[in-house]
């Protein structure tokens, strides 16, 4: 299987490869060259241009104008009798070989100037300049040639026909195609194989049907483009219509079904094979090793009567694949010969299980290493968390690629150091790697974990430039990292311009809505959704009752709770009721919640206790509440949030002795609370703020700020929240206590920095209090900005005095 796993990739890639090198061989025969090219070009240089040797073969450096002025073309006129009476076939012969050895060597300008000096030129002379430019990977002068060429032969059409399919021009190339004079095999077939090599596998039968003579080429090409694209009845029914394949197309559709898990049609082919060869027993033993029936994958390769390290390998990778390391280690011992596949695939499993000393020891003893070894290490120390370890390995790395770059992105990222992440992703550039998906994913979720939107926009337009826009993969990235920055209008748009939205771009974008407070919009999304044919799953609900606890839309939450299971075949989870109960609890119907988790056919976990607690605190219902915080301290005793639920239930109602019991209970348990701090950025730079910072280096700008605009808030109508804050002190204590709150820091620093007209992004890494959420309704509505605020639950957008919540947080 290790040798035929992308057989049919490479079947379609041969059959093009094989058109080209047919026509281009063809053009060449006809002129019957058979001078050693290169050498002849020194002497030809000298009869035409009086020059010694060794300029023109340092052609390259000199200032060569690519084709001949007008006044040479006069005078070559002047002396072309006389030249065509001296040049003879043969010299023609001699010239166009000379085209194509400087072009096969990569001597574009060299092969231009031979041509451009040619008193008469033939079709083969246009050919091998074609030819050669499509060799060189230069399709806009070989197009531009070919329209320019006097005459054309089927060879022309064809090596164009080529160039264009090389180029996954497709449209082009049928164009091309359509117009040609005459066609052979060759021309068929390269259309054939365009089609399927771009996954056109319905256009490929149209032209095998059409086809007016085929060869084992034009039969290979379209069994493996439906194998190549999952069509597998297609190709079985294709193989049963043509009795005389050959071993190579057996193998073909038997690896087809082996990667459609059809073991038991494989194994009927395999049986049926009239001469098997190694790829047959490879294909065979790989595909009952990688789908566990181990027992008859070692009877097959004792049974096979040629064991080379192919058949070794695919033994050992599927004992790794089903996690029996210690049966893949002894028989990796016992190969007789290992190559660097072998080396890999038990390092691999090493690395899946999370045994790096095992993957160190084995990668220090491999006698040979390639880029995959060393990519398989730094991605193991990655998911391991240990940074150090993966730089260390991709600092010593002799040579990297993009997957390597791309590895020891994700790993900062992984790690939280997302910072560090996108200055690698920098550097990958400026080292000279190309950005791959993979990379842009990755930078693309750093940015999202800071809210960075300006360098995310920034991403968006290098990803553009790279043609990645419209994948999936990277799609659904940049879609989420706009729903995590803020900026909800811009990730409608990435979702629309997703071209084959999965169900990851739905939900992202059914979650984005729901966070945002835009309940309505995402239930109108989910709608879409499943008139696009798309079936939901427990993300898709999780995101769809969050929409409606996030908007009080509790009689459609509870209706979609009990279509879940009915309509949508979907179990609800823990998730999904705590989502449940959130909804339930916002709204008030404490009692409901309470009854819900009564009725659960599981134990409610500690989130679904603290949605109950927060309800409880929101609605003032200190006994339901001390019951749900009793439940969390039981499952987990370190969750500092819930000390803080309970002791703002007891601070509201002014019951202050509790508070302290709270306080004191968290000393004694060794709880320590998060520090809340919110940041911003500005100008590409993230600006993070503390309760009561000081040192932010325009703090007095800041404070000053924060000052003036109370003022004007008392004058609108705002008053503290007092009765959130945990100490017993006077109101006026209070009251300055709250006032330098991070958020309102962030807040400030953000209209004090940010134009007029650009919105002010701030994210909290805790839940936005009461009062901050108050006081930044007045802030947008006198300073005019529109204000947007992520916590840790959700998004507020403020403008006008106004919050996208509706104030139901």
């Amino acid at each position: 299987m290790i040798k035929v796993i992308n057989f049919c990739i490479c079947v379609c890639i041969a059959i093009s490869s094989s058109i080209f090198i047919y026509t281009f061989e063809r053009g060449v025969m006809r002129e019957k060259y058979h001078l050693k090219q290169l050498q002849f070009s020194s002497i030809l240089a000298q009869k035409i241009h009086q020059q010694p040797i060794n300029e023109f073969q340092s052609i390259k450096q000199t200032n060569i104008i690519p084709y001949p002025s007008k006044k040479i073309l006069t005078q070559k006129h002047k002396q072309s009798n006389f030249q065509s009476a001296t040049i003879t076939d043969s010299d023609i012969v001699k010239w166009n070989g000379t085209i194509t050895a400087h072009m096969r060597n990569g001597q574009l300008h060299s092969a231009l100037q031979v041509f451009n000096s040619m008193p008469r030129r033939t079709t083969v002379s246009y050919n091998s300049m074609i030819s050669g430019y499509l060799r060189n990977g230069k399709f806009d002068l070989a197009r531009e040639l070919f329209d320019k060429s006097p005459e054309r032969d089927l060879f022309t059409w064809n090596v164009m026909l080529s160039g264009y399919i090389r180029n996954k021009n497709l449209t082009d190339a049928r164009a091309l195609f359509d117009r040609m004079p005459s066609r052979d095999v060759v021309s068929w077939n390269a259309m054939l194989s365009g089609y399927a090599q771009n996954g056109c596998v319905v256009e490929a039968r149209e032209i095998f049907d059409q086809m007016p003579v085929k060869n084992s080429i034009s039969w290979n090409g379209l069994l493996a483009a439906y194998v190549q694209n999952g069509r597998i009845e297609d190709a079985r029914r294709l193989f049963e219509s043509k009795i005389d394949w050959d071993v190579v197309s057996w193998n073909c559709l038997m690896g087809g079904f082996v990667r459609r898990k059809r073991l038991a049609d494989a194994r009927r082919l395999f049986d049926k094979i009239p001469g098997r060869d190694e790829v047959s027993w490879n294909t065979m033993i790989t595909g009952y090793a990688q789908n566990g029936e181990l027992d008859e994958a070692r009877r097959l390769f004792e049974e096979s009567p040629t064991q080379d390290v192919f058949t070794w390998t695919a033994m050992v990778s599927g004992f790794v694949q089903n996690g029996m390391l210690d049966e893949a280690r002894c028989i990796f011992d016992k190969m007789p010969e290992k190559n660097s596949v072998s080396w890999n695939a038990m390092i691999a499993g090493y690395v899946q299980c999370k045994r790096m000393d095992m993957a160190t020891e084995l990668f220090d003893a491999m006698p040979f290493r390639n880029i995959s070894s060393w990519n398989t290490m730094i991605t193991g120390y990655a998911q391991s968390g240990d940074m150090a370890c993966a730089r260390n390995f991709f600092d010593r790395m002799p040579q990297r690629d993009s997957i390597s770059w791309s590895a020891m992105i994700a790993c900062y990222m992984q790690n939280g150091c997302n910072e560090e992440a996108v200055h690698l992703f920098v550097e990958m550039k400026r080292d000279g790697e190309r950005w791959n998906r993979s990379s842009f994913t990755s930078a693309l979720t750093a940015c999202s974990n800071i809210a960075a939107l300006e360098l995310g926009r920034q991403l968006h337009g290098l990803l553009v430039k790279a043609g990645y826009e419209t994948g999936c993969f990277v799609g659904n990235a940049l879609l989420a990292m706009y729903c995590k920055c803020g900026s909800i209008d811009e990730a409608h748009d990435a979702f629309q311009e997703i071209t084959h939205k999965d169900i990851i771009s739905w939900n992202t974008m059914i979650y984005g809505y729901a966070r945002h407070g835009f309940g309505k919009e995402a239930l109108i999304l989910f709608e879409s959704m499943k008139t696009a044919g798309v079936e939901p799953d427990e993300a898709t609900m999780v995101s769809v009752l969050s929409a409606c606890g996030h908007t009080g839309l509790v009689e459609k939450g509870k209706e979609y709770f009990h279509l879940m299971n009915q309509q949508y075949g979907i179990r609800a989870n823990s998730v999904h009721y705590t989502c449940m109960v959130d909804l339930l609890g916002r709204a008030g119907r404490l009692e409901e919640a309470q009854n819900l988790i009564r009725n659960m056919p599981f134990e409610p976990d500690a989130s679904t206790w603290g949605a109950l607690l927060g309800a409880s605190r929101k609605h003032g219902n200190t006994g339901l509440g001390e019951k749900a915080a009793e439940m969390i301290f039981k499952m987990e005793p370190e969750n500092s949030g819930m000390y803080v639920l309970l002791s703002n239930l007891y601070a509201a109602l002014g019951r202050w002795p509790d508070v302290s019991k709270m306080r004191m209970k968290m000393r004694n348990e060794g709880v320590k609370k998060v520090p809340g701090y919110s940041w911003l950025e500005v100008r590409n730079k993230v600006h993070t703020f503390t309760v009561g910072d000081c040192f932010h280096p325009e703090k007095d700008k800041i404070y000053a700020f924060i000052e003036e605009v109370y003022l004007k808030m008392k004058r609108e109508g705002y008053l503290s929240s007092t009765k959130i804050v945990l100490h017993d002190v006077e109101e006026e204590e209070k009251e300055h206590m709250l006032k330098y709150h991070s958020e309102k820091l962030a807040v400030a620093y953000g209209a004090l920095s940010i134009p007029e007209g650009r919105p002010i992004r701030v994210i909290k890494n805790l839940r936005v209090c009461e009062d901050c959420h108050n006081a930044i309704k007045y802030i947008s509505k006198i300073e005019g900005r529109l204000i947007i605020l992520r916590d840790n639950n959700r998004f507020h957008h403020f403008k006008g005095g106004l919050c996208s919540c509706g104030d139901y947080w």
